[in-house]
């Protein structure tokens, strides 16, 4: 029936020899199923006895018959022909194979749950298995995997569990693999930790035993498919027009800025949208841990590091990618996170003639993104006099955009910040825009509106001279709305 995928009969493992008994209830059928495996039941409530016990027994049992079933599937299946496989012959294949095992076994499955069954099994073979259905939701941002009973999700900026699970860690581990397998890299109790990308350009990140005490950790933050722009930050409400309209003159005009922000903040997300203020004239080079930037433009050169191999080499850090960047002739450099010893490149790189060059930062405010980035020059083991650090720092950035992710979910530009200069050893400082919070709604909600300062713009000129005279209004505060 399935000749075409199927292996050759010497190769193929013998499939299930042991005579099977023909099932009369629901314990008869999940004991063929499953015979090695206990059904675990959960602790009956009061509430509701029967219910609870008769689902778990019905996932219990569905997940038993889908690891049958995926035994069968390596046993019969020729994984090397399935690399030209299309989509339709493989599912074919598979539904064949599971009727004919199912068959054999005596396990009768209604249409609905079969189509699940067979749906599950492609993600298997083909995919990331349990992971497939959470990836492939538009609504879910962030996929969190504490342990193979634990998978929450972010939606809407709010975390929930789902009813999603793995077999067991075997189970979790195995797709751990196939994942950084793919990339080239690996994971293991010599090397618990891992950093990849995953074929859609969203970012991966494991932790396995014996580091992860109570089962791996994982979290995948998803690659969003559309790219979001000025004008839809604006009408989800990130930011104002007033604060988009300064934000083009200072990229246009080839500022030096800083994205600063928590993790999940919208760091990212910001980076793109002000990239998209870039000519299209100008030469490009991007360089990030992994790549997840979407620059439109047409002379865009993207770079990412490399970890060590397995014998401690062939390591490529983003101040080698900095370093190598500056003799290709960029106009801009955008690096993706800065967070080590290619911060004083990157500050050298914003001083030399690289002007408009973006980064990010992970920092509470503007004031301590100025801190981190003297601790991290610090931590670079280079000897410097503070003030001397302070002069680059205040020479060599512009601007400082900070984004945060509210107690209600919400992401804002909650602080748009120049840097003027020094007085004496201060780096002096000046906020244009912010945003005020006023108070919470009974269920949560956080109130609060934009505003600007008062204060002019220390690139006033600047802007003028390039072409961009921004009315004087765009300074003066907004009323609350």
């Amino acid at each position: 029936m399935f000749s075409k995928y199927k292996k050759p009969s010497s190769e193929a493992a013998p499939a299930l020899k042991e005579p099977t008994p023909k099932a009369n209830n629901v314990e008869d059928l999940t004991a063929i199923a499953a015979p090695q495996t206990s059904v675990r039941r959960k602790a009956p409530q009061a509430a509701k006895p029967v219910p609870i016990d008769k689902e778990v027994k019905r996932k219990q049992r569905m997940s038993d018959i889908k690891l049958e079933l995926h035994r069968a599937l390596l046993d019969n299946l020729n994984l090397s022909a399935l690399e030209h496989a299309t989509e339709q012959d493989l599912r074919q294949e598979i539904n064949a194979i599971s009727a004919e095992v199912l068959a054999e076994k005596s396990i009768v499955l209604n249409r609905e749950d079969r189509k699940t069954l067979n749906s599950e099994l492609y993600d298997e073979v083909t995919g990331l298995g349990p992971l497939e259905t959470l990836l492939k939701d538009e609504t879910v941002n962030d996929i969190l995997v504490n342990g193979p009973q634990q998978i929450f999700v972010e939606r809407a900026g709010k975390l929930e569990l789902t009813d999603i699970t793995f077999k067991d860690e075997r189970h979790l581990l195995r797709i751990i693999d196939k994942i950084v397998s793919a990339v080239g890299r690996r994971v293991d109790e010599s090397n618990p930790y891992v950093d990849a990308r995953l074929q859609d350009g969203s970012r991966f990140n494991a932790m396995v035993p014996p580091i992860a005490v109570d089962g791996s950790l994982v979290s995948i933050r998803k690659f969003k498919k559309d790219k979001l722009g000025i004008d839809d930050l604006v009408n989800f409400g990130a930011f104002t027009e007033e604060m988009a309209a300064y934000l083009q003159a200072a990229v246009a005009t080839r500022l030096n800025i800083i994205v600063s922000g928590g993790t999940g903040s919208g760091k990212t997300t910001t980076l793109n949208a002000l990239s998209s203020f870039i000519d299209n004239a100008e030469r490009i080079l991007t360089i990030e841990d992994t790549a997840e930037l979407q620059l439109q433009q047409t002379h865009v050169g993207r770079m990412e590091s490399r970890p060590p191999n397995v014998e401690g080499k062939g390591e490529v850090s983003p101040r080698d990618c900095l370093k190598n960047a500056l003799r290709m002739r960029p106009d801009r450099i955008i690096v993706g996170e800065t967070r080590g010893e290619e911060v004083i490149d990157m500050l050298q790189a914003m001083n030399t003639g690289h002007d408009g060059s973006m980064t990010t930062i992970h920092a509470n405010s503007a004031r301590d993104g100025v801190s981190r980035l003297e601790n991290m020059i610090a931590m670079a083991g280079i000897e410097m006099p503070l003030k001397a650090v302070r002069s680059q720092i205040s020479s060599a950035v512009n601007l400082i955009v900070q984004a945060s992710r509210l107690q209600d979910g919400s992401r804002r530009m909650t602080s748009i910040t120049e840097i003027t200069g020094m007085e004496g050893e201060v780096i002096s400082m000046q906020e244009i825009f912010r945003y005020q919070r006023v108070g919470l709604t009974p269920d949560n909600k956080i109130i609060g509106h934009f505003t600007a300062t008062g204060v002019r713009s220390h690139y006033a000129e600047r802007f003028r001279m390039w072409g961009y005279d921004l009315p004087s209004a765009i300074y003066e505060p907004f009323a609350a709305q």
